[in-house]
């Protein structure tokens, strides 16, 4: 250990900070070199603060084994893992300064006065162990904790004051006679600057001197990275690069020292072929080659959402992670596509883009643009300056080069563009399309605004207008040419035609229209292209090709069926041998057909173009061989096929976080690397889980679950990164996931396993609950059952003693029914007769009345001798013996007698009844009971038939009976 403590020195800490804020914050003081532009940059991906939800500034970067990438955060830890960004705040809501990850799991942390490690536990949770109390108490730990780094089992933590080695549960302390700057590690070996005595290294637990200070490249040291053979570049922060070759420092002179000193170099890191990346404090990101050339600039300009790069790291991939003061970024640096932007807005939308005469071109809605283009200069990284060609202002449809003359499709007209000039050669409006006629090479055929325009070469040799077909005035949008001469025209908007031309072609001698009734699925938007010198016709069904025999078009279904979702393209453009571009309305894919009718669709590769080019004027050209120049909506992109991206390794795939979400969201684990199963009560039976492939390159990646204990087959393939289930039945679970990338990787599929516990009555103790009140129940009803036997034996003897003097009492019952029928039958007899008596006598009392009566009537005619009749007085004494005769009551008293015998009760009841009745009444009621005729009551009561009929008329009001109601069927019924 080198030296007195740094607590020991007066006044260090003023000088320490000063320092640090010169280094990282201080501007320099001379001129930023003018601004450098490149023809493409590596694809950026941007993560805000807003996306990931946490601090500013990322102090620090690191990936774990398991592809998770971490952030020493201004909020705490981040990590994100392809999907899902988490914080993990620290104890104190410190500053995570510096992050590491070990071989084991561990992510350790470094902060303020603390330091420590991330892991999982046995649930899967990701906790925090801090290793601060492990500090000898003479070396405690009170400043910030800048770099960690895992070197086989051991860890370093560095800060200012101190370097803390944790091996074996133990922490050991190196320290210095003056503050180290930074510990930085170059393959096994670990280089730190002592400020004020120079570089060392350490070995060990010793420091060993490389250099003292005052040499140049033993200052500002924030970067070291293997080189060659036991060799080592330098990076300082103001003094640029220099070679360790293990004895001396020397000034390594190249393109980025300029560059690097004037925007103060942060950090550095290698990359795969050989290349180094440096961050700056003021310009993003350079890369440099072994021969000292700057082959890259990755800024705010190129995409970065921050100039000051204060973490770099290269992960498994070898693409490159930025911790930036605002932001994180991740490049792809071995993407085969470079990106150029108009950040500024300075030319517009591209619609064409070419290269030609080592300039490139950009055709756009504002003008044509130009730069000069080094074919020759290192790779495809070159500088630009893009100027508008004057005379150019207004919209730029196509750039075609053709007999080696670029022409421009201009809103204006067509020109034929030499250098930085335009020479006009038509003032056709809209020049969306040329190309040479297929049957006659030396002529040119356009398609404009107003139908097709013809071109030949004048004496100089120049394309120049030769005439417009006559017959034709439709926006001609795409046009091509047959192998029988016909000349196919998508109209702009709608409807499709096939133009015949005279010999001359000056006129249009045939037109033929085509839509839905030929054939095709649509009136509109049909567009023609040509695959293997054959035109196909695109459409939102797919392609269709002309039958020349049915005059009819036809689904072109081999090749339908082959490009999958790509049979809707809208495009087809020629690429290299055997190879072409499809376009799908903004998507991209390379074809390769090959032999035996076989082919190979490539989209995954420009899955990031997709949406970003002018939909249906995309522009595809070839500048190289194996290059390629793609126009976008605010710049182009090169896109090389030399480029090998690393063979893709597949991560497995992770389970992230468990979460139980019955009330609310509940964290249940990290991951699924718990060695115990959690069980989650009945009642809280809701769970989230989310997955995440660590895979950070551009792909197409699908995820697919299935639920054992729940599902019956695995889900459809999706991009959700995430599942819910609710209200699951208590059981044994397992969660299942895997991944699938570009359609033909499959990785392993990750397990998290969980229980529901069952409801408290389907638990064990409930069960065992349950049989011991089977076994009571068992015994209760045995003891009912033999209660109940004998209750029933009791019962039966009871029912048996019941029954017989039932039968006692039956046998009475019935001698009882014989003799009252006997009685009955007996008394109906009487009661017959008796009736027979009253009709009898009440027919005799008639008879005796009407007997009476005629005899009085013939005693009336009675004569004397002489034959008058006999006088009054002598009859009186016989009238009155007849009066007697016929005299009412006695025969009413024999009657009322009768009657009363044969009818119980009866006048007695009528007279409760009613008791306005009179005894006459009650008379001609026990008449009419016997159903007697008016005649036999008037001979009984000895008056006369009307007299029976008033009396029946005031008996009926005295009964308030109704008027349809029969007076004789009532007292029946009474």
């Amino acid at each position: 250990m080198m030296g007195a403590a740094l607590s020991r020195k007066p006044g260090i800490k003023g000088i320490l900070s000063l320092l640090i804020y010169s280094i990282l914050f201080i501007l320099p003081s001379h001129s930023v070199a003018k601004e450098f532009q490149n023809t493409g940059f590596p694809y950026v991906q941007n993560f805000t603060k807003l996306a990931y939800q946490a601090g500013n500034q990322n102090w620090s970067v690191t990936q774990g084994p398991d592809g998770v990438m971490y952030y020493g955060n201004s909020k705490g830890l981040l990590a994100y893992d392809g999907n899902h960004w988490q914080l993990y705040p620290m104890p104190h809501n410190l500053t995570v300064r510096s992050v590491a990850s070990d071989n084991k799991g561990r992510i350790y942390t470094g902060a303020f006065g603390e330091i420590g490690y991330w892991g999982y536990n046995s649930e899967g949770r990701f906790l925090y162990t801090s290793l601060t109390d492990l500090v000898p108490p003479e070396f405690a730990l009170k400043d910030e904790v800048w770099k960690i780094y895992a070197d086989g089992d051991r860890v370093l933590f560095q800060s200012f004051a101190s370097i803390f080695i944790y091996e074996q549960g133990r922490i050991e302390v190196v320290r210095a006679q003056s503050p180290f700057l930074f510990l930085l590690k170059a393959g096994d070996r670990f280089f730190v600057e002592v400020i004020s005595k120079g570089l060392y290294e350490l070995k060990g637990r010793k420091l060993e001197q490389v250099a003292p200070a005052g040499v140049p490249g033993a200052t500002g040291v924030l970067s070291v990275l293997p080189f060659r053979e036991g060799q080592y570049v330098v990076g300082t922060n103001r003094n640029g690069l220099f070679i360790y070759d293990g004895r001396t420092l020397k000034p390594w002179q190249n393109q980025a020292n300029q560059f690097l000193a004037e925007h103060q170099l942060n950090n550095g890191v290698r990359l795969q072929n050989g290349l180094f990346a440096y961050g700056t404090i003021l310009k993003g990101v350079v890369v440099v080659d072994t021969a000292g050339n700057m082959v890259q600039k990755i800024n705010k300009t190129s995409g970065l959402q921050n100039n000051t790069v204060l973490s770099l790291y290269s992960d498994q991939a070898q693409n490159l992670w930025l911790g930036l003061d605002n932001g994180i970024d991740h490049v792809e640096v071995d993407s085969p596509l470079y990106f150029y932007f108009d950040k500024s807005g300075k030319f517009g939308t591209v619609y064409a883009s070419i290269i030609h005469d080592n300039k490139i071109y950009l055709g756009t809605n504002q003008g044509l643009f130009y730069s000069e283009w080094f074919p020759n200069g290192v790779s495809l990284f070159q500088n630009l300056d893009f100027r508008m060609i004057a005379g150019s202002q207004g919209q730029v449809w196509d750039l075609s080069l053709l007999d080696g003359q670029l022409l421009c499709g201009h809103n204006d007209g067509t020109f034929r563009v030499a250098g930085d000039k335009l020479v006009r050669i038509s003032d056709a409006k809209g020049g969306w399309v040329i190309g040479k006629l297929l049957s006659n090479p030396d002529y040119l055929l356009q398609g404009t605004y107003n139908g097709l325009v013809l071109y030949k070469k004048d004496e100089a040799g120049n394309w120049a207008l030769w005439h417009r077909v006559e017959g034709f005035s439709g926006p001609s949008r795409y046009v091509e040419q047959d192998n029988n001469g016909s000349i196919w025209v998508s109209h702009a908007y709608k409807g499709l035609f096939r133009l015949t031309l005279t010999g001359d072609l000056r006129k249009v001698r045939e037109s033929s229209s085509f839509g839905r009734t030929s054939g095709l699925p649509s009136d509109y938007k049909i567009n023609i292209s040509r695959l293997f010198n054959r035109i196909l016709f695109s459409s939102e069904a797919g392609f269709y090709v002309f039958d020349e025999v049915s005059n009819r078009f036809t689904p072109y279904q081999e090749l339908n069926r082959k490009l999958g979702s790509f049979a809707t393209s809208n495009r087809i453009l020629k690429a290299g041998k055997g190879s072409y571009w499809f376009i799908n309305h903004g998507k991209v894919a390379l074809v390769s057909f090959g032999s035996g009718g076989n082919l190979s669709i490539n989209t995954n590769q420009f899955s990031i173009l997709d949406g970003r080019m002018v939909q249906q004027y995309e522009n595809i050209s070839q500048i190289r061989a194996s290059d390629y120049l793609i126009s976008i909506d605010d710049g182009f992109v090169v896109y090389s096929t030399d480029t090998r991206q690393q063979q893709l390794k597949l991560p497995p795939v992770l389970i992230r976080r468990v979460e139980n979400t019955t009330e609310s969201a509940t964290l249940l684990s990290d991951n699924s690397s718990g060695s115990t199963s959690p069980e989650l009560p009945f009642d809280q039976n809701d769970i989230r889980i989310a997955y995440a492939l660590p895979l950070y390159q551009q792909a197409n990646v699908r995820f697919q679950y299935f639920m054992e204990g729940y599902s019956s087959q695995w889900s459809a393939w999706g991009s959700a990164a995430l599942k819910e289930f609710s209200n699951l039945p208590h059981g044994d679970y397992a969660f299942k996931v895997r991944a699938r990338v570009n359609d033909n990787l499959l990785t392993e599929a990750a397990t998290y396993r969980f229980t529901v516990l069952p409801p408290w009555y389907a638990t064990t103790w409930a069960y065992l609950a349950y049989a011991v009140l089977a076994v009571l129940l068992a015994l209760l009803l045995r003891k009912l059952y033999y209660l109940k036997l004998q209750r029933d034996k009791a019962r039966i003897q009871h029912k048996l003693e019941q029954e017989k003097q039932e039968h006692l009492k039956r046998e009475a019952l019935l001698h009882e029914q014989k003799l009252v029928k006997l009685r009955n039958e007996q008394l109906r007899t009487e009661l017959s007769g008796k009736s027979r008596e009253l009709a009898s006598t009440a027919l005799n009392i008639v008879y005796k009345n009407e007997l009476l009566q005629n005899i009085r009537v013939e005693m009336n005619k009675l004569e004397d001798a002489e034959g008058k009749k006999l006088p009054a007085a002598k009859l009186k004494k016989i009238q009155r013996i007849l009066d007697e005769g016929m005299g009412e009551q006695q025969d009413w008293n024999r009657f009322e007698n009768s009657f009363d015998e044969v009818h119980e009760n009866y006048f007695r009841k009528l007279k409760e009844d009613y008791p306005d009745l009179t005894p006459n009444d009650l008379k001609l009621s026990a008449y009419l009971r016997m159903n007697m005729s008016s005649k036999e009551i008037a001979s009984l009561l000895n008056i006369t038939v009307r007299s029976v009929e008033l009396r029946r008329y005031r008996l009926r009001k005295k009964l308030n009976m109704e008027h349809d109601k029969n007076l004789v069927e009532f007292f029946m019924e009474l």
